[in-house]
């Protein structure tokens, strides 16, 4: 059970934050000599987390039910969006699951990601909104969430940062990103989730414990973050991927 919420809320505050769930979902247990979560396990600690965004970004869901004009587009964008991400995991995911064993090349990447993360200081800080970007900055985004297929590279990071980059302010990129990040948590829960069906393994009441705790955590993690990104940025959570992925590369 401890265990469970112990993953449940390394799951729910990397998913969100700028930190890179893969990354932490490989170095802890290369660090402390533990399990990585089994399968049933990392699919429903997904769903947990697609819970929070769809809760937390209800308003948004509600109106993009209503079907209208303005929600077709947005949900258009979504889908053109998600894409890259979709083509790219399927052609490079032998490659994305060998990196998974190989802890200090994933700690490397978290150094890049936290560079980038600093990085963004020098952006102009932009006043873009969703209903102002169009096709082409939506696969632009797209193409920086495929990036975070890679253990290591956080998917909120690089899209917050591809948002960023295309004059959005920094709550909307954010925004963005977490509606566009939908698709694919519930892609990779659902496909984990069908493997532990085929497989017939049965779901713990521990894993459940976990699944929540995942989504509490998930949608405290996100409220934090919209607030941090209007006072601080992500300079922080540069700093912290630094200090984290040089301390991995010498523990291990």
């Amino acid at each position: 059970m401890l265990n469970a919420i112990f993953w449940g809320i390394i799951q729910g505050l990397t998913e969100f934050l700028p930190v890179s769930s893969s990354g932490h979902l490989v170095l802890i247990p290369a660090l402390f000599d533990q399990e990585a979560p089994d399968l049933a396990t990392s699919a429903m600690l997904h769903l947990g987390t697609l819970g929070a965004v769809l809760v937390y970004y209800r308003s948004d869901i509600a109106r993009m039910a209503k079907f209208d004009r303005p929600a077709r587009r947005l949900i258009t964008l979504i889908l053109i969006g998600s894409i890259p991400a979709a083509v790219l995991g399927l052609a490079f995911e032998d490659r994305v699951e060998d990196l998974i064993s190989e802890p200090v090349t994933v700690a490397y990447f978290l150094i890049g990601l936290g560079v980038v993360l600093i990085g963004t200081t020098l952006l102009r800080v932009g006043d873009r909104r969703t209903e102002d970007i169009g096709p082409l900055d939506t696969v632009l985004i797209g193409l920086a969430q495929a990036l975070a297929l890679i253990p290591g590279i956080s998917r909120s990071g690089s899209t917050i940062t591809a948002g960023m980059l295309r004059g959005m302010d920094r709550a909307e990129a954010a925004r963005f990103a977490f509606l566009l990040g939908i698709p694919v948590i519930a892609g990779a829960g659902l496909l984990q989730m069908l493997e532990v069906i085929s497989a017939g393994e049965s779901i713990p009441v521990e894993v459940w414990v976990g699944m929540i705790t995942a989504g509490l955590t998930g949608y405290a993690a996100i409220a934090v973050l919209l607030r941090l990104l209007t006072r601080v940025g992500l300079a922080p959570f540069g700093i912290y991927c630094i200090a984290f992925g040089a301390i991995s590369i010498i523990a291990l």
